[in-house]
């Protein structure tokens, strides 16, 4: 783990803006009139998908995907200027929360800048082409990291970003060597001492197959050396299983146990139910009152907390990465308040010290899970199929306020009996 991460980002809600499809202009000057209310829902940090010029060679779709990027130093003319972006992020520090930016190091666009200005940057295949190493992405190509100029030119990047924002999240950091982004961190740190860093670590089987392609692949492990925050997607696939019905609750729960046994002390993973690689979870949990009990156990959950942009709406349709596609805001759909609820409970009750201990029901498929830091234990049970039952607890018996929605909560002789609704409770 990064030495000097701040745990205190494990109680951080992070909301993920795609400025094309946040608003019908879809520019950043359009996005300042939204902060209100996106710090009401207990937004910490904002994170911006890529902002650059994308790439129009081989582009996907009619406009393209953000993650081809044709310039790192640059911003997007479709979303307005640089000095659109400088007031746009003043705007988010103005209101108290930080700024984070897509980095996709990994590939640029075919016609990015770089081809031109730095050929000898890129991965080239055995015939001397320009292409990727085991990805099926026909949008990108792939930059080789064995070319230490290219380490100067990205750090260099990196540092002129972070005299204007607060941190980074970096795309498939798993395939660029840990060592460079050692290397980043201890140089960006001369601008900003506290930057921010987040990983988008690869799925495990994805991980294990580049490997055998002989495609640099780092660990979970590797990456905390240099990162504050990582991708849950080392048991990401397991949570997918169990949506579809093809693994246990209990499984995907025991995985939360091996992480906090198996990472540094001071791990944090970002949590999410969706994102705008994932489908919606509301295209999978179509019960108000399970949909309910999973929104809530994400807020429990160790870690930073993601939002992605229309999950406070219950959007069902993951919008599109390569055309214009406004995520829906109906009224009433709109679970902003509970949110915010759940956000509150987070950093006031559950403290970034806890430990967690995972158990499941699976006959009841409900989630038992219990953090505790030593001083004072906090119990949630989450019924995800939204149905009463009673619930074998490891929690001393007696009476208790659901921090949720305030109604008394009864534990006797081990049994919690529920209503379906999500519980969240403290030792007395």
């Amino acid at each position: 783990m990064a030495a000097n991460t701040d745990i205190s980002l494990r109680n951080a809600v992070i909301y993920s803006i795609y400025v094309r499809n946040h608003t019908e202009e879809g520019t950043f000057s359009s996005v300042i009139p939204d902060l209100d209310r996106i710090k009401a829902l207990g937004t910490d940090i904002i994170w911006f998908m890529p902002i650059h010029p994308i790439g129009e060679k081989n582009k996907k779709g009619s406009l393209g995907c953000p993650y081809a990027n044709r310039d790192y130093r640059t911003v997007n003319p479709c979303y307005g200027t640089m000095e659109d972006f400088r007031a746009l992020v003043s705007a988010i520090h103005e209101k108290g929360m930080k700024c984070i930016i897509d980095v996709v190091y990994n590939h640029t666009a075919p016609d990015a800048t770089l081809v031109k200005d730095h050929p000898e940057f890129y991965y080239k295949k055995p015939d001397g082409s320009f292409g990727n190493k085991t990805a099926d992405w026909t949008d990108v190509i792939d930059l080789d990291y064995r070319n230490r100029d290219l380490w100067d030119y990205q750090i260099e990047s990196l540092r002129m970003w972070a005299s204007i924002v607060d941190g980074f999240r970096c795309d498939v950091a798993s395939f660029v060597p840990v060592n460079f982004w050692k290397a980043a961190r201890e140089a960006v740190a001369e601008v900003n001492p506290a930057c921010i860093w987040l990983a988008e670590t690869v799925h495990g089987k994805f991980n294990v197959y580049n490997r055998v392609c002989g495609q640099y692949a780092g660990t979970d492990s590797e990456m905390f050396e240099a990162f504050d925050m990582e991708y849950e997607y080392d048991i990401r696939e397991v949570f997918d299983r169990y949506l579809r019905g093809e693994a246990p609750l209990s499984l995907w729960l025991e995985l939360m146990n091996l992480q906090e046994a198996a990472y540094p002390d001071n791990y944090i993973k970002m949590r999410c139910l969706e994102n705008h690689d994932q489908p919606r979870i509301a295209s999978f949990i179509e019960d108000e009152k399970a949909l309910r009990n999973f929104t809530a156990m994400l807020f429990f959950l160790k870690g930073s907390t993601l939002i992605y942009a229309g999950q406070e709406y219950e959007n069902t349709h993951l919008p599109s990465l390569f055309e214009k596609d406004v995520f829906l805001r109906d009224p009433e759909k709109d679970r902003s308040e509970y949110f915010a609820k759940l956000a509150k409970i987070k950093k006031t009750v559950l403290s970034c010290r806890d430990y967690l201990f995972a158990d499941a029901d699976d006959k009841n498929n409900t989630a038992i899970l219990i953090r505790d830091d030593g001083i004072r234990q906090k119990l949630g049970v989450f019924s995800l199929s939204g149905k009463h039952n009673d619930i074998n607890v490891k929690f001393k018996d007696g009476e208790y306020t659901n921090q949720i929605d305030g109604k008394s909560v009864i534990v006797r002789n081990g049994i919690l009996r529920t209503d379906g609704e999500p519980i969240i409770i403290t030792s007395l």
